[in-house]
């Protein structure tokens, strides 16, 4: 549904974004992170085509960002960080205006307005002034105005930034809602909700490509570290550890008493164990624990974009 191949985009000397590359499949939900100035914002702008890019290519839906812009407007819906809405109209004028603007024929602006109204949960409010509405009554009114031309393509930048918890459920909600419907980027800084919403994860960071994989293969490693608490000579252990076929690295870890704490990351756990095991057997020492260590979407987000700027 979306292709991007080696885009790049310079504003004057300061590149923005550097040779990227990724696809989106129909009806997926993809999350796309990075920190502030990472690039995320730029790569949207371009897929909306707000702008063209200095090299590369963009194609949504079959169409080239560049060379047929508005067929590729046709089928997108964009939310950006900060919704342009109108406050002086009421919810339900200012979605059939949306509707029509973008091209809805007249018989179907009430029924296109009507529909996105009761898939965001807005029939509360359909009759009020949007000034008079709460954020995250706003950010749903934004999320209708982005589907009302029922896009098949949706670019979400921020959804549920000021948010309160409650509303921030909400949103996700109506954002879950949305998969196999349509095709959708999401830009969040806020990790658990790609674990929540998003099938695969892209990371940007000072406009590069980091990383693009399910969030579960991203945090697999949790599965191959591991705390060890040993009562034992702190340099045999340490010797022994270097020795041992399966284990990748080790580092040493605060333990609590007397004891001497390890974090082991194994390149194939199933040769680590058992090594450790006998090893502990041989110098009759005393494993005191050994527990997997978890290791989250936000620990490998730090981990990669640390890495990168290294």
């Amino acid at each position: 549904m979306i292709e991007v191949e080696n885009l790049t985009k310079d504003y004057g000397e300061f590149r923005a974004i550097d040779n990227i590359s990724f696809t989106v499949e129909k009806g997926e939900i993809l999350g796309f992170l990075g920190p502030n100035g990472a690039g995320k914002t730029t790569v949207m702008r371009i897929l909306t085509c707000f702008f063209p890019p200095t090299e590369g290519k963009a194609v949504v839906a079959g169409f080239n960002c560049f060379e047929d812009s508005l067929n590729v407007r046709k089928r997108i819906g964009y939310l950006p960080q900060r919704v342009p809405l109108y406050e002086d109209m009421k919810v339900s004028d200012y979605l059939r205006f949306v509707a029509a603007i973008k091209g809805t024929p007249a018989k179907e602006v009430n029924r296109k307005a009507a529909k996105v109204m009761d898939d965001c949960g807005l029939g509360d409010v359909s009759g009020k002034l949007i000034s008079t509405i709460s954020g995250g009554y706003r950010q749903r009114v934004g999320i209708a105005q982005a589907l009302v031309n029922d896009p098949e393509v949706l670019i979400l930048d921020e959804p549920t930034v000021g948010l309160d918890p409650k509303q921030i459920k909400e949103i996700r909600n109506l954002i879950k809602d949305l998969a196999g419907k349509h095709t959708v980027i999401l830009s969040t800084h806020i990790l658990p909700e790609v674990s929540i919403l998003c099938g695969r994860v892209i990371i940007i960071n000072k406009g590069k490509l980091v990383a693009v994989d399910r969030p579960e293969n991203l945090t697999s490693e949790s599965s191959r570290r591991m705390f060890l608490r040993i009562n034992g000579n702190a340099q045999m252990i340490e010797r022994e550890l270097a020795g041992i076929s399966g284990i990748k690295e080790f580092e040493t870890a605060q333990a609590s008493g007397e004891a001497n704490g390890y974090i082991v990351v194994f390149d194939d756990e199933k040769r680590g164990r058992p090594g450790i095991q006998s090893m502990i057997e041989k110098n009759n020492w005393e494993l005191m624990e050994m527990r997997p260590l978890e290791t989250s979407l936000e620990d490998i987000f730090i981990k990669l974009v640390t890495k990168e700027e290294a």
